[in-house]
């Protein structure tokens, strides 16, 4: 896109669309914080929604913070239930409880930090959060979140700059002696470890002395018994300046309020319930998953938290460690686009089971035979047990020979001959339509589900290979429920040391379909063949009839003193004969008639036609008939004929030889063409449509006075159209070849040369009358004998 020219392209339109519905979601999370936070006011104080806001308001006005942090920080400050406590929301220990006596200085980084919370879904998220915030404002390395249970010691809920090795050995602070975590968490005061300085706690036995020279830890919420504590861990040494106390203390006023929309730490029972899971998972041998739902404030699950794995589950997800606590979607992200995803939802939602297809998994270790695995969720008392089921390469390797015979519509078969046992595949009883139930047949008895006629070979086929250890491959026919089959057995004999047959291996196959196409083909290629010996005795008679009808005379006729060559060519492709003629003779008052004719269509009725109007239009115009009177008639005859649709073109002319004049008609012919001194033209056609079209047609004569020396071509379309070119073409072509030829002895086979090049996809009909120098007449005789 040119620069300026004010049109965004589709990457920058779906990059502002994306970045406004990033604004209106933090937007719509900001309003979700501020209405809890005003729902907690009013649960303290009684007031109404409109007094609540004001008062967090001015709470943020006084302390210098915007109303995010505000509400954070007073869903923070809210004391936690105790059971069979009143509602939670209406217990607080006063207005302005965990807030400092002075107000603070105004923060950025705070208010983006506050900002950044809406973003969190987990406390490993918030870990991660954390760290990118405190790293640059404190130097902090790595951060933990450790949650407090009902009972036992702190566990890790998140982490963040840690691997997940020493995040295990961070897991389970040990109680004996008192550490900072618990200390913060019990007391509710911050604690600084620095200089390196143990301040009565060991560390992890996975991190080397002196990793972290510098900690803090900070209980969620202050100053109050905390139900988390924030652990910021920094590799150099040195105190936290007291700038860096008052803004982590400030940090963990802000997290409090986001750490209280998380799902509340696990609580283990005093059954020891948590416990018997973990040992079971622990003995499972497949790849496993406890996933608990973790849910939005609008109760739609956003993700699962596993809870349990079993120690195959690396097989699957990549690894098994440090997995606990962690969301599905972060170990597995590309299942949120895959089928499993809707089916833990389905499942949670109804309780039925889901199983899906075998498949490979991600982190599946790779080979020339990648494991597969089918996948399995069930109900859980409100989780789900996710399991993957491995399928090892045998038994891939039966489902691809069941694959196999079904595809192939065969089926393999074992005959033992020592113990007669027999064993055969389920597709072999599908293919003789016999209950599996039944069992196989011995060998020797497959010739009685043979039809009669098919019998005897294949019970001969059979004993040879029993006794000979002779292989056999013979087709037989079978009645099943289906119908009757068309079959085909293949075996083989292995023999003993002594060469006799002990065992038989081979295999049954259906070929009914193939067995019907074969016959279709033979029926089609009979039909073909039929078919071709009607129009082969068909074309015979057509050609048989027009020659007798047409017969071409054997040299040139010289019809009232003219000299006129015939030609007539067939097509060269196609099995039929066309309805082209023509006539050439002489009048009993000495005249010259000349017809050339074209008939729609081939065969035997386009022949039939061709006689019709050839033998009636000399009859008309032998006894006293116009050529125009004439042409009407024979319209007439032609609408009147048994072919009420079919159509033809003529040309006719008389020949006067006193006068040399020559009077033609025509009815939708090309025109003649005139050759004269050196030069060639068509002459001009009157009036007239071709026969059979219209019941009242209107035909119109020409006059034309030949001199010595002219030659005149009649012909039909064959020898000028050649499609698909326009047949203007052609008559040009056919003009400039006659005058190219004209100081040449008049010759109508080198001008038949000349122009059908080729194949001929017409008939051909040509009369080339010419005018002898002198004038004198020849010899009458009728030329009429061929065929066109």
């Amino acid at each position: 896109m040119p620069a300026g020219s004010g049109a965004a392209t589709p990457a920058e339109v779906v990059a502002r669309q994306r970045a406004e519905m990033d604004r209106l979601h933090d937007l719509a999370a900001a309003n979700a914080v501020v209405e809890r936070a005003k729902g907690a006011v009013m649960a303290l104080t009684g007031g109404t929604a409109e007094a609540a806001h004001e008062t967090l308001t001015q709470r943020a006005k006084a302390a210098r913070h915007t109303l995010l942090e505000e509400c954070w920080i007073t869903l923070g400050t809210l004391i936690p239930p105790l059971p069979g406590a009143p509602d939670p929301a209406v217990t607080a220990s006063d207005d302005t409880a965990g807030r400092p006596s002075a107000p603070e200085a105004a923060s950025p980084a705070l208010a983006r930090l506050a900002r950044d919370l809406l973003g969190v879904g987990s406390p490993r998220e918030l870990a991660r959060c954390l760290l990118e915030r405190l790293g640059p404002d404190v130097g902090a390395d790595a951060v933990l979140l450790h949650a407090l249970p009902v009972s036992g010691p702190p566990v890790l809920a998140g982490h963040a700059g840690l691997d997940d090795a020493s995040a295990t050995e961070w897991d389970r602070i040990p109680t004996p002696g008192g550490t900072s975590v618990l200390n913060a968490l019990r007391n509710g005061e911050p604690r600084w470890q620095e200089h390196g300085e143990r301040a009565g706690g060991r560390p992890p036995a996975g991190d080397p002395p002196g990793t972290w020279r510098s900690r803090a830890w900070l209980p969620l919420p202050p100053e109050r018994p905390a139900e988390m504590c924030l652990g910021v861990l920094r590799r150099r040494g040195g105190s936290f300046t007291p700038g860096d106390r008052a803004y982590l203390r400030a940090v963990a006023r802000l997290c409090a309020g986001r750490l209280r929309a998380f799902d509340p730490p696990p609580r283990p029972d005093a059954s020891g319930a948590a416990d018997a899971v973990r040992q079971v998972f622990d003995a499972l041998p497949l790849p496993a998953l406890l996933l608990t739902p973790v849910r939005a404030a609008s109760g739609k699950v956003r993700d699962f938290r596993i809870d349990a794995v079993t120690p195959r589950a690396g097989d699957v997800v990549g690894t098994a460690a440090g997995l606990v606590g962690r969301r599905l979607l972060e170990c597995l992200p590309a299942a949120a686009g895959e089928p499993l995803w809707q089916g833990c939802l389905r499942t949670l939602a109804t309780g039925e089971p889901y199983e899906a297809e075998s498949s490979r998994c991600p982190g599946a270790e790779a080979g020339p035979e990648p494991s597969m695995y089918s996948v399995r969720v069930t109900a859980l008392d409100g989780a789900l047990l996710l399991a993957w089921i491995r399928h090892d390469p045998s038994d891939r390797q039966r489902q691809r020979l069941a694959d196999l015979q079904r595809l192939g519509n065969l089926g393999w078969a074992d005959w033992n001959l020592v113990t007669h046992e027999a064993d055969w595949s389920a597709q072999v009883y599908a293919i003789l339509g016999r209950d599996p139930a039944r069992g196989p047949l011995p060998l020797t008895g497959l010739d009685r589900l043979a039809l009669p006629d098919d019998a005897p070979a294949l019970a001969r086929a059979l004993r040879a290979l029993v006794g000979e250890g002779r292989p056999c491959d013979v087709p037989f026919r079978t009645r099943t429920p289906a119908g009757v089959r068309h079959l085909r057995i293949v075996a083989e004999a292995a023999t003993d040391a002594d060469g006799r047959p002990v065992e038989v291996h081979g295999f049954v196959q259906d070929l009914t379909a193939r067995r019907r196409v074969e016959l279709a083909l033979v029926e089609s290629e009979q039909a073909i063949l039929t078919q071709h010996d009607v129009l082969l005795a068909e074309q015979t008679l057509a050609a048989r009839l027009q020659h007798a009808l047409l017969p071409l005379p054997q040299r040139p006729v010289r019809p009232a003193g003219l000299r006129v060559e015939v030609a007539y060519l067939p097509a060269q492709s196609g099995l039929q004969v066309g309805g082209d003629w023509f006539s050439a003779i002489e009048l009993p008052d000495g005249d010259a008639l000349f017809v050339v004719g074209d008939v729609a269509g081939h065969g035997v009725d386009a022949v039939a036609t061709m006689a019709q109007l050839r033998f009636t239009a000399k009859g008309m115009v032998i006894t006293g008939s116009s050529l125009t009177g004439a042409l009407a008639r024979l319209n007439t005859l032609l609408l009147h004929s048994r072919d009420s649709h079919g159509t033809a073109t003529m040309v006719l002319a008389r020949f006067d030889p006193a006068r040399r004049r020559l009077l033609w008609a025509q009815a939708g012919h090309p025109p003649p063409l005139l050759l004269r001194d050196g030069e060639a033209r068509f002459l001009d056609r009157p009036g007239g449509m071709l026969l059979g079209a219209s019941t009242t047609p209107v035909y119109e004569e020409a006059e034309c006075l030949l001199e010595p020396g002219d030659r005149l071509i009649l012909y039909t379309d064959g020898l000028v159209e050649r499609p698909p070119e326009n047949i203007d073409r052609g008559l040009a072509r056919l003009a400039a070849s006659a005058a190219h030829r004209s100081g040449e002895p008049a010759s109508l086979e080198r001008l038949l040369a000349a122009m059908l090049d080729g194949e001929r996809r017409d008939d051909v009909c040509v009369l080339d009358i010419q005018v002898p120098d002198d004038g004198a007449r020849g010899g009458s005789g009728d030329a009429g004998q061929s065929t066109g």
